[in-house]
């Protein structure tokens, strides 16, 4: 029996890592992406040790669309009909009040966020069209349904990765290709340090005096949507730590 195949985007870190660790031990093959080739095949290595799983690894930016085309376009053909995409890669950058906002940041998180989900999701989803077959997820955020302060322009980009998925969802459906939206809250990865620019004590901080989410726990989500029969669609997941009700409320001990 063929195994199935996740494209994962940003599986070099957090929950990109994560997703991949859970499907490989479920029997999937993976195709791995990122921009950290060193990582990358770090976790091919470990996949294939601990598991058996065959990968191929794809390391480019999608925020470059020639890159994406040019990546996809050339998978082994083992690899190419993609049964699970997984649209995990995005950031943020800065959180600074609109008036003051840094511009470079707003690009990078425009060109990540939006435009680089939209490359690879056109290239993969006409092959899912072809066979009348997949399954899409779109990792969006709690910052895609209530915005916070300082974090105007990644809402923003959030809230586009929340309309893509509806509108997935609604042209997509008749092919049958499944489509679901996670809207994780706070999860302890390396998100805030890309935010603070590299400051590990300010993104330290971020996770202290509160038990947030995990990585493992939106894969954990991730694979139980991808599991469901096929009659089966999870439009929306929204996963918040138990100490979080909204963006803007911690508890902290």
């Amino acid at each position: 029996m063929n195994k199935k195949i996740a494209f994962i985007t940003g599986a070099t870190a957090g929950i990109g890592e994560a997703t991949a660790y859970l499907l490989a031990k479920n029997g999937y093959n993976l195709v791995l992406c990122g921009r950290r080739e060193e990582r990358l095949k770090a976790l091919q290595s470990k996949l294939s040790a601990d598991f058996g799983a065959e990968s191929h690894t794809a390391c480019f930016d999608i925020r470059n669309k020639e890159s994406v085309q040019t990546a996809i376009e050339n998978l082994p053909e083992s690899f190419k009909n993609i049964d699970v995409l997984v649209n995990n890669a995005g950031l943020a950058s800065g959180l600074a009040t609109i008036d003051k906002g840094d511009l470079a940041d707003w690009e990078t998180m425009i060109d990540t966020n939006v435009k680089g989900l939209l490359y690879v999701s056109r290239q993969i989803i006409p092959g899912m069209v072809e066979r009348k077959s997949g399954y899409i997820v779109n990792i969006s955020s709690i910052a895609g349904k209530e915005v916070y302060a300082n974090g105007n322009v990644y809402c923003s980009t959030k809230f586009a990765v929340d309309a893509l998925n509806k509108a997935m969802r609604i042209e997509l459906s008749a092919h049958p290709i499944r489509v679901t939206g996670i809207y994780p809250g706070a999860v302890e990865t390396e998100f805030s340090i890309v935010r603070f620019h590299g400051d590990e004590e300010r993104a330290k901080a971020v996770y202290q005096g509160f038990d947030s989410l995990l990585a493992s726990d939106i894969a954990d989500a991730i694979y139980y949507v991808i599991s469901t029969p096929p009659h089966v669609n999870i439009n929306e997941l929204v996963i918040m730590p138990t100490a979080q009700p909204v963006p803007g409320i911690i508890h902290r001990k």
